[in-house]
C-alpha cells in the first residue's frame, strides 16, 4: 500500500521498487582511519561502480573526491554518513559528534544521512545522541532528505542478549523519527518481527569479514526474504580477494531481485 514515502525522490533513489537496495559502505576511514582493503576508498568506489549494485555509503571527503565518477553514474545512491564515534574501543569514555550537517548533505547531492545510535554508553551520551538525532530528522525533513538511523553495541561481542538489545534500540530510532533503520542481521525471525512491528524500511548491515562467502551470501539471503528491503555490505566484500568478491556481488545482485517483496 502506498504511504508517504511513496514518492518521495530520495527514498525511491536509495530504496527501488524492483530490487532490495545494495549499498556498499566505504565510509569506514571517517571513525577506523586507515582500514585494510579501503585505503584508497575511490579506488574501490572505482572497482565497484560497474558491477550490480544500488549506490554508496560514503563520508564528506569521498563525495568530494569522487564527483566526476559519481556524475557518470548518477543512477547509484549515495548516503552520507554524518556522524562518527571516538573511540569505539572504548565506548564507556568515547564521545559522539556530528561530522557534517543536513545542509551540507543537500549541498553534496546525496540522497540519504546516516546516523549512529550507541547504546551501550554512559546515560548523558545517551542524551546527546537522542538530542542531534532530533535536531538532524527536523533538518532532513526541511530538505526533504531522509534519515537513516543505526543502533548499535560498540566493541561488544554479538550475543543473543546484545541481539535482542539491538532490537530494543531500534525502537528506540523509530520512535526518535528514523526513515530507514539498518541494524547487523540478528536472523530471519527477528529480522521478520522488526519488519513487521515497524512497519518502516529495515537494512542489514554486513558488518566485519568472518566466515566464508557462502555464510555472507545466505544471511544477506534469509535477511531479504524475511522483509528486509536492503543490504550494506563492505568488509565481508571488498576485504577478500578481488576475483572472489566480485563473484560474491553478481550472486547477491541477484538475491536482490530474486528474494524481494516490497514493504513500503
Amino acid at each position: 500500500m502506498a504511504n508517504r514515502y511513496s514518492t518521495s525522490y530520495r527514498m525511491n533513489r536509495v530504496l527501488r521498487d524492483d530490487r532490495a537496495a545494495l549499498i556498499v559502505p566505504i565510509d569506514h576511514g571517517l571513525v577506523w582511519g586507515r582500514v585494510e582493503a579501503l585505503e584508497a576508498p575511490v579506488q574501490v568506489m572505482r572497482r565497484y561502480i560497474p558491477m550490480d549494485i544500488t549506490g554508496f555509503m560514503v563520508s564528506t571527503g569521498i563525495v568530494k573526491q569522487s564527483e566526476v565518477e559519481m556524475a557518470k553514474n548518477s543512477h547509484l545512491a549515495r548516503v552520507l554518513a554524518i556522524d562518527a564515534f571516538w573511540p569505539t574501543s572504548a565506548p564507556e569514555t568515547g564521545t559522539g559528534c556530528m561530522a557534517a550537517t543536513v545542509e551540507d548533505a543537500a549541498r553534496l547531492g546525496v540522497d540519504c544521512v546516516k546516523m549512529l545510535l550507541p547504546w551501550n554508553v554512559p546515560d548523558d551520551e545517551k542524551i546527546n545522541y537522542c538530542r542531534r538525532i532530533g535536531k538532524v530528522i527536523g533538518d532532513a525533513g526541511r530538505w526533504g532528505i531522509p534519515t537513516m538511523l543505526e543502533p548499535v553495541f560498540l566493541n561488544t561481542p554479538r550475543s543473543p542478549e546484545i541481539i535482542a538489545a539491538e532490537m530494543e534500540v531500534a525502537r528506540v530510532c523509530y520512535d526518535l523519527g528514523a526513515d530507514i533503520i539498518k541494524i547487523t542481521f540478528p536472523g530471519p525471525d527477528a529480522t521478520n518481527m522488526l519488519c513487521n512491528e515497524l512497519d518502516i524500511p529495515i537494512v542489514v548491515a554486513g558488518g566485519p569479514l568472518s566466515g566464508d562467502a557462502a555464510s555472507t551470501v545466505s544471511d544477506i539471503r534469509l535477511a531479504i526474504e524475511a522483509g528486509a528491503q536492503g543490504v550494506v555490505v563492505g568488509r565481508k566484500i571488498w576485504q577478500r580477494p578481488q576475483a572472489e568478491a566480485a563473484d560474491m556481488m553478481a550472486e547477491i545482485a541477484e538475491i536482490t531481485r530474486a528474494s524481494f517483496t516490497r514493504r513500503w
